[in-house]
């Protein structure tokens, strides 16, 4: 697996002169959603035009309808049986993709449609703890019942399997003996919450 590595530049949003359109995929809480939509709130020519999800539930919902974003639901049969999604997207304008604790891989349709224009987060330092049933939790408690030292966040393209895309931006944090799931959860939190709007920011620039 090929990794790319980012430099961060001094970013200036006025040098933009044209608008950048970001959709949100996320079917849970929503918090990397809200990170992001706060990061670009201030941010003239780059915003979040829509937040979808593939659960009626999710509370990122809620966190869209607080700022007045648009949102759209689906079910599986919407996504993998119909060109429904990707109409929206297209008719939205979308640039970039972001997907923010999705669970469903996206189907060929639209990876045809936007290639590398993709990109996920996952909660470890991939190659490993990747693939179908790794998010969240269930990432943490492996990575602590590893014996590992180290975990971080991995922010990657998206292809047709889970957690295998190109990645673009890793950082790391230490995992100390006293460590449990939930405290290493706190520290990923922080590095996704540190990073993942900045990347996405380079990556449009």
């Amino acid at each position: 697996m090929k990794s790319i590595a980012i430099t961060f530049l001094s970013l200036n949003p006025e040098k933009y002169t044209t608008m950048n359109n970001i959709a949100i995929f996320a079917s849970g809480s929503g918090t990397n959603a809200q990170n992001i939509i706060e990061y670009f709130s201030n941010k003239n020519n780059i915003i979040i035009n829509r937040i979808y999800s593939n659960n009626k539930n999710a509370f990122v919902l809620e966190r869209a309808f607080k700022f007045n974003i648009p949102t759209q639901v689906f079910d599986r049969n919407e996504f993998y049986k119909t060109d429904k999604i990707l109409d929206i997207l297209i008719d939205d304008q979308t640039d970039l993709i972001v997907l923010a604790g999705f669970l469903w891989l996206i189907p060929q349709n639209i990876l045809a449609h936007f290639t590398n224009k993709i990109i996920n987060i996952h909660p470890a330092l991939l190659p490993k703890y990747g693939g179908k049933g790794m998010y969240g939790m269930h990432v943490h408690e492996t990575v602590i019942n590893s014996g590992d030292n180290e975990s971080g966040i991995s922010i990657h393209y998206v292809n047709e399997k889970y957690d295998e895309g190109e990645i673009i931006f890793q950082a790391k944090c230490k995992i100390n003996k006293n460590d449990t799931p939930d405290s290493l959860a706190s520290k990923i939190h922080q590095l996704e919450y540190e990073h993942f709007p900045k990347v996405i920011h380079q990556i449009l620039a």
